[in-house]
């Protein structure tokens, strides 16, 4: 069951349940009710947030392998470049070659990271989108719990019985 449903379902549990006898606010539940529900939300939840933190930690990879090979290719380029400067006659060419290299180690380096984040941004803009439908059900609930409360729907018919002693 989605996340918000549990939500849901623990908002009418809460609607639903009888009053305390002289109290407006406090009401009687089933605890092992309520605490089954919230053990099968928490059970859901995990899920989501660990796909996020899954996404966060295979940018961090992607990026430090991006950075790896960013270095090894520049380390390549400088070697190339150290290789060419000592034979005289090519010196000229070999910074121009050596300057080429690290400049397209630098051109792929940024490519990756540009990638890498666009990827990151999108998983964080569904989790996001996720997050911000959990919010406004919670939201919607709560109102909902607030206006029935205002209109007295949580006295129920408790509050017409005589008192008990």
């Amino acid at each position: 069951m989605d996340p918000l449903d549990r939500i849901d379902e623990l908002i009418a549990m809460v609607e639903t349940a009888r009053s305390v006898p002289m109290s407006r606010n406090n009401c009687m539940l089933d605890r092992g009710e309520v605490i089954a529900a919230l053990d099968e939300l928490r059970a859901e939840l995990p899920a989501d947030l660990r796909r996020a933190a899954a996404l966060l930690e295979e940018r961090d990879k992607i990026m430090e392998a991006g950075k790896r090979e960013a270095d090894r290719i520049i380390s390549e380029g400088e070697a190339e470049h150290a290789r060419l400067v000592s034979v005289n006659e090519i010196t000229v060419s070999a910074e121009h070659e050596g300057a080429r290299i690290i400049a397209e180690a630098r051109a792929e380096a940024q490519r990756l990271r540009e990638e890498v984040d666009d990827y990151v941004d999108t998983a964080l803009a569904n989790f996001e989108q996720f997050l911000t439908r959990a919010l406004a059900s919670i939201e919607r609930g709560r109102d909902k719990m607030h206006a029935l409360r205002e209109i007295g729907t949580f006295a129920g018919d408790e509050a017409e019985r005589p008192l008990p002693f």
